[in-house]
């Protein structure tokens, strides 16, 4: 049995009367990205001018309707309102790319090193394997060879030298 389902252990309460929401861990900062990516749109530009005009418009035209006169206080008000929160938005949506970038650079980094480890281990084995070919017999040094013989068997053999007693 869970330690939450036991009725003599206490638990947390929990307020009723507020809505318990359960939320993706990531899903608000997914939503800031993508606020922030439309803010930073022509899309986005063009509709809060048309907003702007249209409100200024409507109060200049028609001060009865909307009864904001011409300081436009309540549509600084809500541009005020927008900048406050579109600001964290961004921030926060581009510290999320920060750490994306981090990542990014650091898995570069590995494998920038995995590469250079790769690297060096190939030209030591080319090394060797120059190294090693100085001793094996070309085929011009074989020819040589076989012409020095050619030569000396068709040479008459000559007298061998003893040695003195």
């Amino acid at each position: 049995m869970a330690k939450q389902d036991r009725l003599d252990t206490p638990g947390r309460r929990r307020n009723e009367w507020l809505p318990r929401m359960r939320m993706e861990d990531d899903a608000f900062g997914t939503f800031a990205e993508s606020a922030a990516r439309f803010m930073g749109t022509g899309t986005f530009i063009i509709w809060m001018s048309g907003f702007i005009a249209v409100w200024v418009v409507l109060n200049v035209f028609w001060p009865g309707l909307m009864r904001d006169p011409f300081p436009f206080i309540f549509l600084t008000l809500l541009l005020s309102l927008q900048a406050s929160y579109a600001a964290p938005l961004i921030l926060l949506a581009q510290n999320r790319q920060e750490a994306r970038d981090r990542v990014s650079l650091e898995h570069d980094r590995e494998v920038a090193a995995q590469s250079r480890a790769d690297m060096d281990f190939l030209a030591r084995e080319i090394a060797s394997l120059r190294m090693r070919m100085n001793d094996v017999a070309t085929r011009d040094f074989i020819r040589s060879e076989l012409r020095d013989l050619l030569d000396e068997l068709g040479r008459e053999p000559e007298e061998p030298k003893t040695r003195a007693s």
